[in-house]
């Protein structure tokens, strides 16, 4: 009977949830992949406006008062990351795409150098926050929709707030245009 119960018990303690599976399975990718999912979140129930501060892989620093008053991307990506690779040059067609949206990538691992070379190698137009020493922006968008895997696309609307998010691999470049049109045609309401 205690068998059976043990059984039961670890029945139950069981997951259809990928994340849990890749953990479980012991991968050791040495990340937690999001599964492609996401999400878009109507105008009337978005959070209060992200604020964040970080220094670019030039110098130069970034924060959500320059890119007030128009929807902007963020991507939470770094280097070794094959996702991250596979979709980096579908983003940096995409930040071309739509010059006048800003493309903000947030790298939570790498050195300047390294994110410097990444964005030469897969021709990533547009800057990089260096977040691995203090986590600063990804804390700062822990509270509306967590980044919580890598890569993470989030789209901002024009009142900083969290808009859409895309977890993992941004399998098709039309859903992320998508979620821009939609912020986009919220502005000319």
């Amino acid at each position: 009977m205690a068998a059976v119960a043990a059984v039961l018990l670890l029945a139950g303690c069981s997951s259809n949830d990928s994340l849990a599976q890749q953990y479980s399975e012991g991968s050791g990718q040495g990340y937690i992949s999001g599964d492609g999912a996401y999400t878009e979140i109507p105008a009337d129930q978005r959070d209060e406006p992200i604020v964040f501060e970080g220094t670019d892989e030039r110098g130069e620093t970034i924060s959500s008062e320059q890119l007030a008053g128009t929807p902007y991307v963020v991507n939470f990506w770094y280097a070794s990351c094959p996702p991250c690779r596979v979709e980096a040059p579908d983003l940096a067609d995409l930040s071309l795409e739509y010059a006048d949206v800003p493309f903000v990538g947030v790298n939570i691992s790498d050195s300047a150098d390294v994110a410097l070379t990444f964005a030469d190698e897969f021709g990533v137009p547009y800057p990089s926050i260096m977040d691995a020493q203090t986590a600063g922006v990804q804390l700062a968008f822990a509270g509306s929709v967590a980044p919580n895997a890598v890569p993470t696309t989030i789209v901002v609307d024009a009142e900083g707030r969290v808009a859409a998010r895309i977890s993992g691999l941004l399998r098709e470049p039309g859903i992320l245009a998508s979620m821009i049109d939609t912020v986009l045609a919220e502005g000319t309401r």
